[in-house]
């Protein structure tokens, strides 16, 4: 059976002290290039694993980041989270992954494990369901550095990373308003979400710069699915005065929308316009396309890690709330080119 290869070993096969080795491979700045060099050559021909637990009981530290998602279904997420690991694997942090399926009772599990697990850090996204935030809280009172991104509550004076949701709403609206829509109805999310109540603050805002009167009968309050989509449009469609364009809070609420407006057989975009919020992967592969505000997910991604890791780095001080907000990006496709 083979053996471990030890610090020890590879002191040995170089003839210098461990410690040197141990500060050549943790790329101490007081160890010449030459000598980290000539450890890590022998430290990979040895084939060294180094021993995480035996370094995080010296440091203190798991090099472990937990991430909560509400779902893996996104292709968001996924995107968010590559962006996480990118920066983590270069920072020499592994990442730890809990979904919790859009459920408040989940998302305090993720929590939980992320304690168990002893992360130097969390980051989270908050689910749909969720309006109880006290296991955040506890985390946060537990000396746990925890940040949000893309759903956040600025409540709780936990740091965030976010797009700016309210620009979001208004670049949406707005660009249905220059294709000639006059009649702009809004599918939201839920409504105790920051991302989604300011995705309506931006829709009002667009109809109000146009000189067009906000209709309470025009928001349609959704779950941010495809069967809201869907619900969304056969309500729209019942009222006696009916829009010509909706705003989706999300791709999939667009999409329920498109697939409830195809199986009426109304005409995208010809006689009624669609647009989403996210740019999801599938946006651009149906038919028609579906127009979209970019949510620069990797870019959010790599904004969280570099946040969470501050916070790590002054663990113990005293920090300053932070909301980083980055600028969403309008992709304007089939669904609502009525011009």
């Amino acid at each position: 059976m083979k053996t471990k290869v030890t610090i020890s070993d590879i002191a040995k096969e170089l003839g210098i002290a461990p410690a040197t080795v141990s500060r050549a491979l943790s790329n101490h700045p007081e160890i010449s290039a030459s000598t980290k060099k000539k450890v890590k050559s022998v430290a990979e021909r040895m084939d060294y694993r180094p021993n995480k637990m035996a370094s995080s009981l010296r440091s203190g530290k798991t090099k472990l980041i937990g991430v909560l998602i509400p779902t893996a279904e996104h292709l968001f997420f996924g995107s968010v989270i590559h962006g996480i690991s990118n920066l983590a694997s270069q920072h020499g942090y592994d990442v730890l992954i809990y979904q919790s399926n859009e459920s408040e009772e989940f998302e305090k599990k993720g929590i939980d494990t992320f304690i168990g697990a002893r992360v130097d850090g969390i980051l989270a996204s908050i689910s749909k369901n969720t309006t109880d935030f006290s296991h955040f809280e506890s985390a946060k009172e537990k000396n746990i550095p925890i940040a949000f991104f893309d759903r956040t509550n600025d409540t709780l004076g936990i740091s965030s990373v976010c797009i700016d949701d309210y620009l979001g709403g208004f670049m949406a609206t707005e660009s249905l308003i220059k294709s000639g829509y006059k009649r702009i109805a809004h599918i939201s999310g839920p409504l105790h979400i920051k991302a989604f109540t300011e995705r309506i603050r931006g829709y009002k805002a667009a109809l109000k710069q146009h000189n067009i009167d906000f209709e309470n009968n025009l928001i349609y309050n959704g779950d941010i699915s495809i069967e809201a989509g869907r619900k969304g449009v056969e309500y729209f469609l019942n009222l006696e005065n009916k829009p010509d364009a909706i705003f989706a809070v999300e791709d999939f609420t667009a999409l329920g929308a498109l697939k409830e407006l195809k199986s009426k057989n109304i005409k995208v975009p010809e006689q009624f316009g669609v647009i989403g919020f996210c740019n999801d992967l599938f946006g651009e592969h149906i038919t028609p396309s579906l127009s979209t505000v970019d949510q620069k997910t990797v870019q959010m991604g790599e904004e969280a890690f570099n946040l969470i890791y501050e916070l790590i780095s002054k663990k113990g001080e005293k920090t300053n709330y932070q909301k980083r907000v980055l600028i969403p990006l309008l992709i304007t496709r089939e669904s609502s080119k009525k011009n």
